[in-house]
């Protein structure tokens, strides 16, 4: 797995443990900004390569640091595929778990020979209660009716009733040439890999939105920067008045402003009334328990 992170310590390394504790033979590590306290605890466990990504980094890699951050985590990816000593390498986000169905080795040891990436669909984090997840539902005539009878007021906005994306993340074979990262594809000599296939077997729990204060916090750099900024694709066909992120936020927020973002985020997170039981009569309501201080100090015992 590899991921580049900015977060406090404590975070990187509940999402470090997490995942070793799941069975991960490499973790790669790319700390976004110097933190000497999370480098210093991952780099004694050995199944862990950290990397801190300061200035001599970029220029040890003989390039100048992106200005996007998105940038920077698709450059860092390729570099840990290129260097990887494993079968299958996943780029993940820190507020992104893997939930699988069994042993991630085996499904992955499952799939065909010719088969060059796998990918894992999104659950997303319920601010309503810890360890609540609504479950991804998968593209079909019946999605767009579903989610407005769930959401009422902003179903018909937002694909597949998620805040975040829906695309999931990827695993990806390793020993194939000319290859480069992507957030959720992959490319080889600047043209998509085609021919993967989905990972059922395989959750990817998302905690875009831990709870209201969490999510206005990060809610201005997201709409300027992050998941929400302009030029992202629109949520449903332009053609059915389909709206990006960018544009339905930032519209909500112009005509009703903080209150009207909460309305909106009430509702996508079952705390709006009937929302979690619509959720749960279509059995779409996930409890999933990621325990991530109990395996921190499996993992990590020096660190208090």
């Amino acid at each position: 797995m590899v991921s580049t992170v900015k977060a406090p310590a404590s975070e990187i390394l509940n999402f470090a443990a997490h995942h070793l504790d799941l069975g991960a033979h490499r973790l790669f590590i790319y700390l976004d900004e110097p933190n000497a306290e999370a480098h210093e605890t991952l780099k004694t466990h050995p199944r862990v390569r950290v990397f801190t990504c300061d200035p001599a980094y970029w220029e040890k890699r003989k390039r100048e640091r992106p200005d996007k951050h998105q940038s920077r985590q698709t450059a860092n990816a390729t570099h840990a595929y290129n260097r990887a000593d494993v079968d299958w390498l996943a780029h993940i986000d820190v507020d992104e778990f893997m939930w699988p169905r069994g042993d991630v080795a085996t499904h992955l040891g499952a799939l065909p020979a010719n088969c060059p990436t796998a990918r894992m669909r999104p659950a997303e984090s319920l601010a309503c209660a810890q360890g609540l997840y609504k479950a991804f539902i998968p593209a079909g005539p019946t999605r767009d009716e579903t989610v407005r009878a769930i959401y009422p007021s902003y179903g018909a906005f937002v694909k597949g009733g998620f805040m975040s994306h829906v695309a999931g993340k990827l695993f990806a074979r390793t020993g194939m040439k000319k290859i480069s990262f992507r957030i959720h594809n992959l490319f080889q000599a600047g043209q998509m890999v085609e021919g993967g296939m989905e990972l059922p077997e395989v959750d990817l729990l998302h905690r875009h939105a831990r709870d209201w204060d969490h999510w206005l916090a990060v809610y201005r750099y997201r709409l300027t920067r992050g998941s929400y900024r302009p030029g992202m694709a629109t949520n449903v066909p332009a053609s059915h008045g389909g709206l990006s992120m960018h544009e339905l936020l930032s519209g909500i927020e112009a005509e009703q402003g903080e209150a009207g973002l909460r309305a909106f985020f009430d509702e996508m997170n079952a705390i709006a009334p009937g929302v979690r039981d619509r959720l749960a009569e279509r059995g779409m309501l996930l409890e999933r328990s990621l325990d991530l201080e109990a395996k921190r100090a499996k993992h990590f015992a020096g660190y208090c």
